[in-house]
């Protein structure tokens, strides 16, 4: 079979699209459009209906996708080895992560990162949903919770309590709040109870806004809120990472708080002696001790 359509095949199985796949592989739709014929007629089978919105794959086409699928992430892998058997920490590194924390918290600490190790090219993706590791989605992750996917290496990095936080200008012009009744006299703001969001956060949340409120403002992620907060719109629930950022914040209400919430690191077993993964690793680490000692003093 000729490896050259196959990858074409992927690419177009994947876009769905003749043009997003030329794109992509530096072809015109014609010649993409070629290859596919001939490759159909090798296999003497239907890969595609096509559709005027685009291409969808038929169950013939289904079995060869799983297949150059399996086939395009054993050359990633074998490509990764391959490199981190060098002495240099270099090349792509895909990172999942949740979007407050991501945003918050790791994003601005990456320039330290790449002063140590200018030839690496991270790819940080900040959502919520939980990418398959073990399936090479991404090679590493810092999730919210402990990860339950198996052959999957994880290390504990922190602990994380939502709070509340608000703005010297804002209390000023506002007074402060003694008892957690007092909010019904101030703005609170928050994540959207309906977005993706760890589940003690929400609860929070829900607890707070079960009561009356003279006002309220909801995003649906912690980098809107604390945009809100800082920017003298009102009481903002915030994770309590980001005060050590942020030393302009007012903790209020100590007593209102979420239930812990662990952070994880993980990544798969397969990519143990990855000097990519290792260096990462170590420079989170490094920067969550420092974290603590800064709180501390």
């Amino acid at each position: 079979m000729d490896w050259d359509k196959l990858r074409i095949f992927h690419a177009v199985a994947d876009a769905g699209s003749l043009t997003h796949a030329g794109d992509t592989l530096k072809l015109s739709q014609s010649a993409v459009s070629r290859q596919i014929r001939a490759l159909e007629e090798s296999l003497d089978a239907i890969l595609f209906h096509r559709h005027a919105r685009g291409l969808i794959l038929t169950e013939q086409g289904e079995v060869l996708f799983a297949a150059t699928r399996d086939m395009s992430r054993t050359l990633e892998s074998a490509s990764a080895r391959i490199r981190d058997t060098e002495d240099e920490v270099y090349g792509e590194l895909r990172v999942t992560s949740t979007t407050g924390f991501g945003t918050l918290f790791l994003a601005p600490r990456l320039p330290a990162l790449y002063t140590q190790y200018p030839d690496i090219k991270i790819d940080l993706m900040l959502e919520e949903r939980v990418l398959d590791l073990p399936m090479r989605e991404a090679d590493v992750a810092i999730r919210m919770k402990e990860p339950s996917q198996a052959d999957l290496i994880r290390k504990r990095l922190m602990t994380v309590t939502m709070r509340l936080y608000a703005s010297e200008e804002y209390l000023r012009a506002n007074g402060r709040p003694e008892t957690i009744e007092d909010l019904a006299d101030f703005r609170l703001i928050s994540q959207n109870i309906a977005s993706a969001q760890v589940s003690v956060g929400a609860q929070l949340i829900r607890e707070l806004t079960a009561r009356p409120l003279r006002s309220s403002f909801t995003v649906n992620n912690y980098f809107g809120v604390l945009q809100a907060v800082i920017n003298d719109l009102g009481i903002g629930v915030l994770p309590d990472y980001v005060s050590e950022d942020f030393p302009e914040l007012v903790h209020v209400l100590p007593e209102v708080a979420s239930g812990d919430i662990p952070v994880f690191l993980a990544y798969p077993e397969e990519l143990r002696h990855s000097r990519r993964i290792a260096a990462f690793r170590d420079f989170v680490v490094e920067e969550i001790v420092a974290y603590r000692r800064a709180r501390q003093s």
